[in-house]
Order: structure tokens, then sequence, then C-alpha cells
């Protein structure tokens, strides 16, 4: 592989207008695609194989033209102090905002308060449903319009309102935090090339290839229906991994330069060794992606293919683009060691170019010293903070997650109040009558059993369709949507359901947003499992392919287990215990959305393998070349350290930027990505990776002869080069040792 990546790297260095031609018009052809596309869609959330999604495909068939899928507002209104809103002019304002509302183009109907048993037992509170024809995502902005000036009106007349309900749900903004991140990896670029230029190319490609997959997906969103998170997260790990993997092979382009190569020559073997890596490291990214299709939860299978196709692109951006802008770039990118004048170079070169060992080589040499140590202080860290995982509780996001200040909230607030807290979370049972001889007697014998329930606060008469053969009857719990006491309802009618169909050959099915809530946390659950194998079964072969060796995968993967466990505890403290939750903009704690586990395992898992294969791969590739083990790791660190640092904290400020998000669930996911991170990059690949190679020292590399015989020689480590090319003879056997590593190598 290496040898192509090499040709690869040359032409793309040689033909710089072509390539550059070709990106700009891949970025045209995908941004006039989207401004040409039309706007996105119903956003459809379905979760096929679950009772509730069985339920709602049954209502769509048995009550046509109910639109179950339409959008839904609550109008809640609440009279002012020492009023009733069944008072005279309350109730008189509350009417003509019904009827105001009730008026609207895309508007089913719009329930009255007083006629519809929607006043609070003490007469202060009173809602009007309003139901839509269309989904929330293809509501006009004449619809929302129209619904948030009716509320004002009413607000005119002295009472409290507020709207909850997904017909204001519009797209989640994200704050200046996400250009805070883009500016905080601009700063470590620069610290880490010394020179403008050359820091100036990850971001360029990262944002272009960011630019190709977002404008893609919205082309694509109609058709495809795609949601607006799909976006979030394609460019979230678009420009984290974009930068990275150009970091990577400008960085060995640099220390290609620096060994005495032509910069055509150092472009063809950065992008032979550098982009092996970016390669293997990018198909584990996919993989892990790619691979979330298992849970057969369509949405989530969205996402990940569209965040892999970012990937994709932004691997195919370092193997090409970037050659080509070093050959723009020409001398003005500097050698490794040389910096800019601007940021100091002429007083490196006035120093007289005093070198000393760097940060990685002295990390790396004291923990070569100290292997036991270190391992036991890491893993013992990492499992300090995976404690409070064993505390985690999973749910949806509903309104009573949104800030305080939001309308959605105060309105949930204030249905909770006046109604109970299980009022924002009703449950829709669905009886299917079709079967049974008698089915008026099934509709009254749900409702009968369900009234015996534990939790229960209300249960409305069945409400049969016109054929007569279904019904769906309306549970109020006692209890909020996301408690525990609300999901063993749910069970506990399930449950009941199933004597009754024995009894009366009624189907009896639970729906709406809690049971779905439920449902979702369950598949996830189930899914996790099988899952986690799949994607670290898939690349630990791979591992083995690129590493030829079966107990660096091993570490590998056990050592991602740790960091990915520690994430959820971080993540379980911060935003279901409340630790650091003004800092991080948490107003409401509850459980961890549900997709969280499951997402984070996927994301991390090809985030974390980008830095095992990339200072890995130096390793080997000074093994390979003759070197001991423990000076094999050294060698390893003084090359690689100092990138991998770089990368990951890019990484994180970039996934830092999404914790300002509007919306809980992009603002967990920014977060939990940032942290996991921080935890694999800095003490799984800086610590743990090092003193078990160190422990483990030429067995690391073991494969049994068989095996070694069976797997194909993909060449990371671009030993074909260094035969392939006698004219580089010469510098390439100055690149095996170092004065500083053998001296270090002496003390180890």
């Amino acid at each position: 592989m290496a040898t192509y990546l090499y040709k690869l790297g040359r032409l793309a260095f040689r033909r710089r207008h072509f390539v550059a031609l070709i990106w700009v018009a891949l970025l045209t052809l995908a941004g006039v695609g989207a401004a040409s596309a039309p706007a996105a869609g119903n956003t459809s959330f379905s979760v096929p194989g679950t009772e509730a999604q069985k339920a709602f495909d049954l209502l769509e068939q048995r009550f046509p033209g109910a639109s179950a899928d339409g959008a839904t507002a609550r109008v809640v209104f609440r009279a002012p102090a020492g009023e009733k809103i069944t008072d005279a002019r309350n109730k008189a304002a509350v009417k003509k905002t019904v009827k105001e509302l009730s008026g609207g183009a895309e508007v089913a109907s719009a329930g009255d308060p007083y006629t519809g048993r929607a006043v609070s037992k003490d007469g202060t509170i009173a809602y009007a449903s309003v139901k839509y024809k269309v989904s929330g995502m293809e509501l006009k902005d004449s619809s929302r319009t129209a619904l948030k000036n009716a509320a004002q009106d009413a607000r005119e007349a002295g009472l409290t309102v507020e709207v909850g309900g997904d017909a204001l749900n519009a797209a989640p903004e994200t704050g200046a935090t996400e250009v805070v991140g883009i500016a905080v990896a601009a700063v470590v670029l620069v610290i880490t090339f010394g020179s403008l230029l050359a820091a100036g190319l990850p971001l360029l490609t990262a944002l272009i290839g960011v630019g190709i997959g977002v404008s893609t997906i919205t082309a694509l969103a109609h058709a495809l229906d795609l949601g607006s998170t799909t976006s979030t997260l394609a460019t979230m790990i678009g420009l984290a991994v974009g930068i990275d993997y150009a970091l990577f092979i400008v960085s060995r382009y640099r220390a290609e330069l620096a060994e005495g190569r032509e910069r055509e020559e150092a472009a063809g073997r950065a992008v032979g060794t550098a982009g092996s890596a970016v390669v293997f490291a990018g198909l584990t990214v996919v993989i892990a992606l790619v691979g979330l299709s298992v849970v057969d939860i369509p949405m989530l299978t969205k996402m990940g293919v569209a965040a892999a196709g970012t990937v994709a692109v932004a691997v195919l951006i370092a193997l090409t683009m970037i050659p080509a802008l070093l050959g723009y770039a020409g001398r003005r990118v500097k050698p490794a060691g040389e910096k800019s004048r601007l940021l100091g170079g002429a007083r490196a070169a006035r120093r007289g170019g005093q070198d000393r060992p760097n940060m990685g080589t002295r990390w790396a040499s004291f923990v070569v010293r100290r292997p036991v140590a270190v391992l036991l202080l890491g893993v013992l860290g990492l499992g300090a903070a995976a404690v409070p995982a064993a505390s985690l509780e999973l749910g949806l996001p509903d309104d009573g997650s949104q800030p305080v200040s939001t309308t959605q909230r105060r309105a949930y607030d204030l249905l909770s109040e006046g109604f109970g807290p299980g009022f924002n979370g009703p449950l829709l049972v669905v009886v299917d009558a079709k079967d049974s001889a008698r089915p008026k007697a099934a509709f009254t014998r749900v409702t009968d059993e369900i009234k015996k329930l534990d939790d229960v606060a209300t249960v409305t008469p069945a409400q049969p369709n016109r054929a007569g053969d279904t019904a769906t009857v309306t549970v109020v719990p006692d209890s909020k949507p996301s408690s525990a006491s609300t999901e063993d309802l749910v069970h506990a009618i399930r449950a009941a359901g199933g004597g009754i169909a024995a009894e009366t050959d009624a189907k009896v099915l639970v729906t709406g947003s809690t049971a779905m809530n439920i449902d979702v946390s369950q598949k996830l659950n189930d899914a996790l499992f099988p899952y986690l194998a799949l994607v670290v079964g898939l690349a630990f072969l791979l591992l083995i392919v690129v590493f030829r060796s079966v107990l660096v995968p091993l570490k590998a993967a056990l050592g991602f287990l740790l960091s990915v466990m520690a994430a959820l505890g971080a993540v379980v403290a911060v935003f279901q215990w409340g630790w650091l939750s003004g800092l991080m903009g948490v107003e409401q704690t509850g459980p961890v959305m549900s997709m969280m586990p499951i997402f984070m395992v996927g994301v991390v898992f090809g985030l974390a393998m980008d830095y095992e294969v990339f200072l890995v791969t130096r390793m080997r590739e000074a093994h390979v070349h003759g070197e001991k083990p423990g000076q094999a790791v050294v060698t390893g660190f003084r090359h690689g350290a100092r990138v991998v640092t770089a990368a990951a904290v890019i990484m994180i400020a970039v996934f830092s930027g999404f914790i300002g998000s509007s919306e809980s669930m992009v603002k967990m996911i920014g977060f939990g990505l940032a942290i996991a991170v921080f935890f694999d990059a800095f003490v799984v690949r800086m610590a743990l990776v090092p003193a078990v190679l160190a422990l483990l020292g030429r067995k690391a590399w073991w494969l049994p002869k068989w095996l070694d015989r069976a797997l194909p020689n993909v060449d990371v480590e671009g030993e074909g080069l260094r035969t392939g090319h006698p004219r580089d003879a010469d510098t390439d056997t100055d690149t095996d040792t170092d004065p500083d590593a053998e001296r270090e190598l002496v003390r180890v």
C-alpha cells in the first residue's frame, strides 16, 4: 500500500492544478446541489420491531386521515394572580386565541379547553391542544408565526401563555463556541508547525471536506429524510478527523524535508507512510459509524452513514489535496524543527540549532523505566472516572430537558403544576379487536384493567374508529415521563394485555412518545453488546493486518474500553448528577440520552484508533528497521507524540465547541466525545500504550507463523519505499538512529 500511496502523493504534487480543480469543482457541485435542493421535509423517527412502532403503524391503517404524525402544540394559559381562568374576561381571551389558531391553513383542529375538560382543578390553568395536518419539520414559518402571535395576543390580555409541543421545533443552534473550537485548533496548529502557512493547510482542507460532506447531506436531505442533527454530527466528526489526518501528513512531510529529501519526494513519502496510517485510521472510523446500522434504527443508521461519508472525503482530501497544496506552498513550508521568521525562526537559527530530547522522548523514556507504576496509575484513574457509569439511567429528551428560558420548558412546568407530572407523557393504548367476537366488551375490559394498575392518574374512555374494530385509550400516569414508575406502568399494561388477548382475542399495544422512548432505550441496550462485538471484532482484524501482531490490537481494544467507560462516567456525573452542570450550561439534569452509549462506542472507537495507528505504526516502523523494543517505543514518541498531542487537543477543541448547542442531544454528544478523546489520547495512548509495550518487549510483535503467511502485507511502515529507492539509501540509513534516543536508552 505504501508504494501506491507514494506514487499518488507524488502525482498529486506534480499535477496540483488538476487536483485542486477537481476538489473545487466537487465543492461547487455540492454547494449548488444544496442550494437548489428542496427543503428537508418530514424527518420521521421509526423504530422497526418495537411494540410502540407497531401500534403507530396500526393507527395509520385503522384511523386514516387522523394525521397521526402531524405536529402538535399545547398552548397553556394561566390566569393572573387571584383570578380564575374561567372568569369571563380570561375566558373570552382564551376563546379568542383558540379561534385564531383554528383558522390556520395547516391546522387540523384546535381544542376548546372549556369543552374538552382541559382546565385544572383549581381553575387557574388551562390548555388548548392544536393539531396540524403536517409534521413539525414540514410546518411553514407562517404557521409558527401565527402560533406565536396568538400566544402574544393572549399575553397582552393579562394571561401567562406558554407553548409546548413539536410545532415550535427548530434547527439547533451551536453558538459562538463552535467558532472558538476552530480558533483553538488554528492556534494549536501554528504552535505545532511554527508556520502560519503550514498551520493553515489542515484547516483549509478540513473546511473543504466538511463543506462537501454537509452540502451533499443538505442536497439529499429531502430525498433521504435526513434531519438537522445529521449535518451537525457530520460537521463535528468531519472537522475533527479532517484536521487530524491533514496534520499527520503535513507533519511527516516536514520530517522528510528535515532528512534532506526533495519536496516532491518528501510529499510522496509522507503520503506513503503517514497516508497509510490515515487510510487505516479512517477505515476504523468508517467501520464504527456504518456499524451503527446493526441497531436497526433508521435515523441512527442515516446519521452514521452520512458521517462516515464525510470521513471518507476527509481521507481522500488528505491523500490528494494536501500534497497538491504542499506543491503550491513550496519552500514556505519549513522542515521539521524550523520555524518561520515571523514566529521566531531567525532566533532559533542564531542559537546554532542546538537540539535536546523533545518532550515525547523524555516522557517515553520515563514510562519505559517505570512501566508498572504508570500502568497502575492510569488504570486506577480511569476506573475511578468510570464509577458513575454504574448509575447510568437512559431516556430520550423531551420538553422537560429544555432550558428554563424556553417557552416549551415553561409550558411543560405549567402542565405539570396544573394537571400532574404524568400529564406531559400520556400513554396511548391501542386495542386491536378485529379478531374479537365482542369488540366493545374488549374495549371496556381494557379500560377497567388499566384503572386497577398502580401509578395511573386518569384513563379516558375508549375511542373506537369508524369500523368499530380498533379503539384508543389515553392513560395519564401519576409520575413524570422519564421516571422508573412510568416505565413500570408501560410494562404492567403490556403484561395485562397478554391476559386480555387470551380471553377476548383483542391485542393491546402501548405507544405514544413516552412508550416509544422506553422501547428505543431497550432496543439500544439490547444492541450495545452485539454492536460492540461487531465493531471491535472487525477493527481488531484490521489492526492485526496493520501491525502484524495479536497483542497490540488486543491492547488497543482493551484501552478503548477503559476510556469509553471513563467517558460515560463523566457524562453521568455532569448530565445526570449535575456536577459542573453550570459550567457546561446544563440547566436540567436527567437521564442520559438513550443512544449516547452506543453512539459513543462507535464514534470514540474509530477516533481512538486514529491515535493508536499513527503512534504505534511509528514504533512498528522503528522495530521493523532493527531497533530494540524499548528504543522503538522512544523513537515512536520522539516522532509522533507531538503530533498526536496536537491532534487530540484539536479534536477536543472541535468537539467542545458543540457543548454550546441549544439542543441537549448535541450538547451531550459534544461533551462526551471531547472527554473521551481526552481520556483516550492522554491516558491510554500516551501512558498505558508505552507502558504495556515496554512490559511486553518483543512479545508485543508476536504473530503466529501461519497467520503471518496468510495475512496480506500492506506495508504501513513503508519498508518498500526504502528498498525501492536506492538513491535515498544514504539518507535512509540516518533515520534509524538518533543520538538523543540512544542516550536516553542507555539510562533505560
